[in-house]
């Protein structure tokens, strides 16, 4: 056989190149990304058709770089799903329409899957997105390689999270007891509403009608800003990103960049239709300029500020904020009244342990080995007063769930979301949710069991979430958990189910699986264009059925493998 060069589609749930190692004159090039899964042959082409095409043309582009004599898969739906693509991408005309994604406020269960599609239209802010997350996650990777002991932090830093949530009803009390001795008075909040009544409470006290706060998703996930401000309370994000999203009245897309999926043009037009600035100005630095011009009297003038809280250290009682503005701090200092809130998972028991994620925090963030301001609050300076709200809002709730706790070590470093190739090509606003991306599959069903039921199928479960987790979260098997609980519980649509079931009797039986492949192969030779793209088939909404090959793998295979005494040398 002639030398061949083969491009290997090599997921973590196959290997075809150890079969291949046994194969005369073959050279194996790795698909980039190599983690991405693209067998979309399954129920996922289906719920999340634009998202798997998307992927599947941007393995395309890969391909024609790396010009392979031939593309092998161990598992067929990835080829198919390959060639359809391909067929398609001659005719596909994606219009540049975009429109705003909002979160979902009814009972009915969120369609990331229809989101996701509407994002995808629009090419400018789907690829833009990919692209700077992916950047992300190979700056994650270059600067963990800069730390030796980085697998031990990640270690360590899970088993401190394990020792603290085991032990949590204790190091809660010992941060009361510090924190009160500090001169900070401690709220405790059993859900969201308690929370937000806690902070309206201490602002008519002091008779105050506008707050300014710094980044905190907690207070997104309460929803304390429309609570707020139906009582006549203003309240200024001081976040560039938060304050961005704020002024276009939308939630979050990132935990850590909340606007992350806007350009610098959307923000210009933003900004001169809110403050007047130039919309023709894109330039980073002046946007940030017209936001401080505009939030910094506010501050200056505020009676009170709020902040979240990145750590809270339990032998100290002190509050731990990172953030690269320094808004927290202007929002901490300046006014007379900081309020603090935090989820009562955020503990450590001491400085020394913080020591660990100072370390793991900004690099699986955003590649930076610390953020530029990581402050600690111990208590109110003179003449000022400082609270602290405690908040469960369905912590402890989660601690007892068996399978689903591990998710409450997170410190929010958004490091799956920037791994994730679902989220990079659907956007954060598509989950409906607080939290988005695999973290926010494992932690909105804990939440809202009927209302986020789909969003653990928003997931291809390569791993790679888990890979990348600071505190070892096994996320990908956390949200396939939750698909399991999402049938106990009569959550899955009728049509995904059926599909389920068919598609585990094929696959699971090996005879089964070569008669449908045969089947297939004869239906696509003889069926009408109608019969096969119609309304029912989503797959075809975005690829063309490729044509069956004269040859299968295992046929090629079988012709061309060593013997075992030539693998031997014999």
């Amino acid at each position: 056989m002639a030398s061949m060069t083969e491009l290997v589609h090599d997921p973590v749930f196959s290997k075809p190149k150890a079969l291949l190692s046994g194969v005369r004159g073959v050279q194996i090039v790795d698909f980039d990304r190599i983690d991405e899964c693209c067998g979309f042959g399954g129920t996922f082409s289906v719920t999340e058709e634009a998202v798997a095409a998307k992927m599947g043309y941007d393995k395309l582009a890969f391909m024609q770089k790396a010009s392979p004599d031939c593309i092998v898969s161990s598992d067929m739906s990835c080829l198919m799903h390959l060639q359809g693509c391909a067929l398609r991408q001659k005719q596909d005309s994606i219009s540049p329409y975009r429109r705003d994604l909002e979160r979902s406020i009814t009972m009915s269960p969120v369609n990331q899957a229809r989101n996701a599609e509407a994002f995808l239209e629009d090419t400018v802010h789907e690829e833009r997105l990919d692209k700077l997350l992916w950047l992300l996650r190979m700056r994650r990777d270059a600067a963990a390689r800069q730390v030796p002991e980085w697998e031990e932090l990640r270690t360590l830093a899970s088993d401190i999270k394990e020792h603290t949530l085991t032990n949590l009803s204790d190091y809660l009390i010992e941060f009361e007891a510090q924190a009160t001795a500090n001169g900070v008075t401690v709220h405790w909040a059993r859900d969201a509403h308690e929370h937000n009544q806690i902070v309206c409470d201490l602002l008519a006290e002091r008779q105050i009608s506008t707050l300014v706060k710094s980044k905190s998703m907690l207070t997104e996930e309460c929803e304390l800003r429309p609570f707020l401000e139906t009582r006549n309370i203003r309240v200024t994000e001081t976040d560039l990103g938060e304050r961005i999203q704020q002024l276009d009245d939308q939630p979050p897309s990132h935990i850590v960049g909340p606007s992350i999926h806007k350009t610098t043009k959307d923000v210009a037009n933003l900004f001169a239709k809110k403050y007047g600035s130039d919309p023709n100005n894109e330039d980073a630095a002046y946007l940030a300029g017209v936001m401080r011009e505009n939030t910094r009297p506010e501050i200056l003038n505020a009676r009170a500020g709020m902040t979240g809280a990145n750590f809270l250290i339990a032998d100290t009682g002190g509050v731990i904020v990172a953030t690269n503005e320094g808004n927290a701090e202007l929002s901490a200092h300046t006014p007379s009244l900081h309020i603090v809130s935090a989820g009562i998972e955020k503990l450590v028991p001491n400085m020394e342990s913080l020591a660990v994620f100072i370390r793991l925090l900004a690099r699986s963030a955003t590649g930076e080995a610390i953020t530029q301001y990581t402050s600690t609050f111990r208590g109110p300076r003179e003449g000022a007063a400082m609270h602290v709200i405690l908040v469960d809002n369905g912590r402890s709730s989660r601690l007892g769930m068996e399978r689903f706790w591990h998710s409450l070590k997170c410190i929010r470093c958004a490091a799956c979301m920037n791994t994730c190739p679902v989220y990079r090509r659907s956007g954060g606003l598509s989950y409906g949710s607080t939290y988005m991306g695999p973290i926010g599959i494992i932690m909105m069903p804990t939440f809202d069991v009927r209302k986020y039921s789909e969003l653990p199928f928003a997931s291809i479960l390569n791993g790679s979430c888990t890979n990348v987790c600071p505190v070892k979260i096994d996320i990908h098997e956390q949200i396939y958990g939750w698909r399991e609980v999402m049938e106990e519980k009569g959550q899955i649509q009728t049509v995904k189910k059926q599909a389920m079931k068919i598609a585990d009797k094929v696959l699971s039986n090996p005879t089964l699986y070569q008669i449908a492949t045969t089947s297939m192969s004869t239906a696509l030779d003889v069926l009408p264009h109608f019969a096969i793209y119609n309304r029912l088939n989503a797959w075809g909404k975005h690829r063309d059925v490729p044509e069956a090959a004269s040859e299968t793998f295992h046929e090629w295979y079988n012709n061309h493998r060593l013997k075992a005494n030539e693998v031997l040398g014999l």
